[in-house]
């Protein structure tokens, strides 16, 4: 075998010497508070079968997509997913991608041009970032949810009548680390009033916020004044894949530049039929959001009743997290939790900054009071 390099090994065993060695682990059916599944869906036996008779009846045994969709790979049920997620999230048009990854580095590496700049908030998803660097624009972050600093970013870097570039900002409807919100309204304002671009990744907001899970932007009633919004599938809609909703010329624009969309193989049809069964379950899914919420609800109480709420940032989401400083303190922790038949998952450095590692607790439609009041009383137990 040949030799593994050098630089390479060292990079690991720092690493490994940091406590920040990741590897690869399975699930082993112990009570779920680390998955995105917020609904349930991805387990649902009933969309499952729901979605093998969308196959039946379209007449599709075909097991993949045979090649990208500007080539081989756009079957037919493209076309009616696309349909149907313009008309449910209110947008001229939506295009598919094969995972947010994917979406996130083809808008962030095609759309800002040279001489444009992106502000994003410094906790929004690695792939925004890795997208951004991947293009030709300058970029700029801003603290978290601060339009203050947000404002200042800009004034100190662009005389905004100066240039002809183009400004975009971006912010996550409901943070995947932190699980709180933006001042959307806010937002809106400010890129209205000085033309600016104004992109939302809902990825943890689909099928969680809002009237049959449409997403916070829709529930604010702010879909036309967002230039895109990201949704993915892999978390409440149980599947996989991902769509850039915004104008026809957008669409058109990313068939032709994202590179992520253009050399890639398409999802095959299963995974469509998957997605459109999704959500047509998201509009008769009120009972698990209900439960959902009331989980949200009974977790906070349980928090204050239990002084845990000093430990964890504030959030109204599924995303509770747990701040434990230092990779080794939060891993015994997770570690014992995880002997007592619960998956949490420990969220290391440098995933999260120096000092914010931290139990990500995932709620669900399917957990249970007991559950949640047993995890909690451990926690206390191991803090």
């Amino acid at each position: 075998m040949v030799d593994f390099p050098k630089k390479l090994q060292e990079k690991l065993l720092k690493r490994e010497t940091e406590g920040a060695l990741r590897s690869i682990t399975g699930v082993d059916g112990k009570v779920d508070f680390f998955s995105n599944d917020y609904l349930g869906f991805a387990r649902n036996e009933a969309l499952f079968a729901h979605t093998f008779q969308l196959l039946l009846k379209e007449g599709i045994s075909q097991n993949g997509s045979t090649g990208s969709r500007l080539l081989s790979g756009n079957h037919r049920l493209y076309g009616r997913l696309e349909k149907d997620l313009a008309q449910f999230h209110e947008a001229e048009s939506a295009l598919v991608f094969n995972s947010g990854y994917d979406a996130n580095i083809g808008f962030f590496s095609s759309v800002p041009q040279r001489d444009d700049i992106v502000f994003y908030d410094e906790l929004v998803h690695a792939s925004i970032r890795d997208g951004i660097k991947m293009g030709n624009a300058k970029s700029y972050k801003f603290d978290h949810n601060s339009i203050d600093d947000l404002i200042s970013g800009i004034e100190r870097n662009r005389g905004v009548k100066d240039t002809t570039g183009e400004i975009y900002i971006v912010a996550e409807s409901v943070f995947s680390m932190d699980g709180d919100s933006p001042d959307l309204n806010a937002l809106v304002d400010l890129c209205k009033s000085n033309n600016y671009h104004l992109v939302v990744d809902e990825a943890h907001a689909l099928g969680v916020v809002g009237n049959k899970g449409i997403g916070l932007v829709q529930h604010l009633n702010l879909q036309d004044e967002v230039f895109a919004r990201i949704v993915t599938f892999g978390k409440a809609l149980g599947s996989h894949g991902a769509a850039i909703l915004g104008s026809v010329g957008l669409k058109e624009y990313l068939v032709n530049f994202a590179r992520s969309f253009i050399y890639t193989t398409g999802l095959p049809p299963h995974t469509l039929a998957t997605i459109i069964s999704g959500y047509e379950f998201l509009n008769s899914a009120k009972e698990e959001r209900q439960r959902l919420l009331g989980n949200i609800d009974y977790f906070k109480k349980k928090l204050k009743l239990l002084k845990l709420d000093p430990f964890f940032v504030p959030s109204d989401s599924p995303i509770q997290s747990c701040v434990i400083p230092g990779n080794e303190k939060v891993k015994s922790v997770s570690r014992k939790l995880v002997e007592e038949g619960f998956e949490i998952k420990a969220i290391l450095a440098p995933t999260v900054s120096e000092g914010q590692e931290r139990l990500r607790f995932c709620l669900h439609s399917f957990n249970t009071e007991g559950e949640i009041t047993w995890v909690l009383q451990l926690l206390k137990k191991y803090l």
